[in-house]
């Protein structure tokens, strides 16, 4: 109870000015709290579920969406710009199959913040605040996926969620695993565990037959994301598990009065996930790509960030609201891909011989999929980093990192295809008109969700925090 001093005098009702303000903060307090729980969307979204691309390390986006051929050499690079099917937007030579999507397409060209390098935080919260990139703290605001995965509390009947998948899975594995460190944005921050991520795990591998792998010579990384620990111990039958589940629901329901604590509730729901994981046959059945025909899975390609992206639109066809595939880093863990998009060295050989090809070949196998299933419609696709790149050609034929100016995309489900938002100048190093911040990009994916931006969670002290950190939804690309 907050205690105020004031004059002792009392209202008509009775209570002094002081017991008045007294009630008044704690309702304030405490309704603001109650206010950011879980309730119904506020408004019909124009998306059922959302796909994130993410390319992590800093994808030189001036050589992918904005090229600058005009600039001087070692500004503007090797590549050139090719034509589109929607009049007057220009790509990168080398995404030719992303230039017959543009219908379907919005670009952002000013995305920029002052977050720092590496700092993946803003991307998935909308925060843009300094901190150590390498760790991540409950105290950090919770990603959009979280928030998807919060929202999805309010979908219960009886106690019991209405299906046994969840409403936010991260592929391959936690952002950073590949160089053993645990980067900050996708987790659930200060709303808790119990809203965290599925997240897969992944043994990451080569072609034996590949070159050896070294710092600016990549090779395609290959593997399946797989659902962690999802096999019954010897002995254990699915008949003994329900045994087991009956008795803990009986014991649970003794402890009702417990489930209220945050501690309690966190346990709970981990322990419902795990008893999905090993009984579920949907959830088993969306992680396995050998129920698809083998053409489609050609068309993806069969590499890792392939395989994530086919099982991301088997998860949204089960109505999976928030599905992230990150194209990792893997060198410290797992000797493979020393650069990603963090191409400090030899960027044009490295998005030329491997990431473009790849992505573009993906991104179309992706977008063609969701259309010919009748879910791109449904389907926010987002495509993004962290970070952008230097406008200058360092001597490694690089380019370093850039946060001043940079691109993205959307496609599909609110969007307005053939949209360009937002200008660079003649070198693409600074915003030239219509600034975007990553705040902003968040706002829109709610937008497009159905959720109010501003919609507040509570924090570790439960006070209402907006979702979208001021970001505003960007009215120019959405239809």
């Amino acid at each position: 109870m907050l205690t105020l001093l004031g004059s002792p005098r009392k209202t008509c009702a009775g209570w002094t000015r002081r017991e008045t303000l007294t009630a008044a903060c704690g309702l304030g307090l405490s309704g603001l709290a109650a206010n950011a729980m879980p309730t119904s969307e506020r408004r019909r979204g124009r998306a059922k579920s959302v796909i994130m691309l993410y390319l992590l390390g800093g994808a030189a986006t001036q050589d992918m969406i904005d090229l600058k051929p005009n600039a001087p050499s070692e500004i503007r690079g090797e590549f050139n710009p090719i034509a589109t099917n929607v009049p007057g937007i220009r790509i990168g030579e080398y995404l030719p199959k992303m230039s017959r999507w543009m219908h379907k397409i919005a670009l952002v060209r000013s995305l920029n913040h002052r977050a720092g390098c590496h700092n993946t935080l803003p991307s998935y919260t909308g925060l843009e605040q300094l901190l150590d990139n390498t760790v991540t703290r409950d105290t950090y605001p919770p990603s959009m996926g979280s928030v998807a995965e919060y929202l999805r509390a309010g979908s219960v009947k009886d106690g019991r969620h209405l299906r046994d998948l969840p409403d936010y899975v991260y592929m391959p594995c936690y952002l950073g695993w590949g160089q053993a460190i645990r980067r900050p944005g996708p987790y659930s921050g200060f709303l808790g565990q119990r809203y965290e991520a599925l997240y897969t795990e992944v043994m990451p591998h080569r072609d034996p037959n590949s070159p050896t792998p070294a710092p600016g010579r990549p090779v395609t990384v290959l593997g399946e994301p797989r659902l962690p620990e999802n096999t019954l111990a010897p002995g254990v039958t699915i008949d003994r598990l329900h045994d087991r589940r009956t008795l803990m629901q009986q014991i649970d329901d003794n402890l009702r009065p417990l489930d209220a604590q945050p501690g309690i509730d966190n346990f709970n729901r981990t322990q419902r996930r795990a008893f999905n994981l090993l009984t579920s046959n949907d959830v088993r059945s969306a992680f396995d790509l050998s129920l698809e025909d083998p053409r489609l899975r050609d068309r993806y390609g069969r590499t890792l960030f392939g395989n994530c992206s086919m099982i991301a639109r088997r998860l949204v066809e089960r109505d999976v609201r928030f599905v992230n595939v990150t194209w990792d880093l893997f060198w410290d863990r797992v000797q493979i891909n020393y650069d990603s998009w963090d191409t400090h060295t030899r960027n044009f050989a490295i998005l030329k011989d491997v990431n473009l090809p790849e992505f573009d070949r993906v991104q179309q196998a992706l977008l063609e999929d969701l259309e010919t299933r009748g879910l791109l419609d449904e389907t926010l696709v987002v495509v993004m980093s962290e970070m952008g790149r230097t406008p200058r050609i360092n001597g490694n034929a690089g380019r370093d990192h850039w946060t001043y100016c940079y691109g993205m995309w959307f496609a599909g489900a609110g969007i307005r295809g053939g949209t360009v938002v937002g200008e660079s100048d003649n070198q693409a190093a600074y915003v030239k008109d219509r600034p975007v911040s990553p705040a902003d990009i968040c706002a829109t994916i709610y937008e497009i969700l159905g959720i109010d931006p501003d919609y507040p969670v509570p924090d570790r002290a439960g006070r209402p925090v907006p979702i979208s950190h001021g970001g505003r939804p960007i009215r120019e690309l959405l239809a």
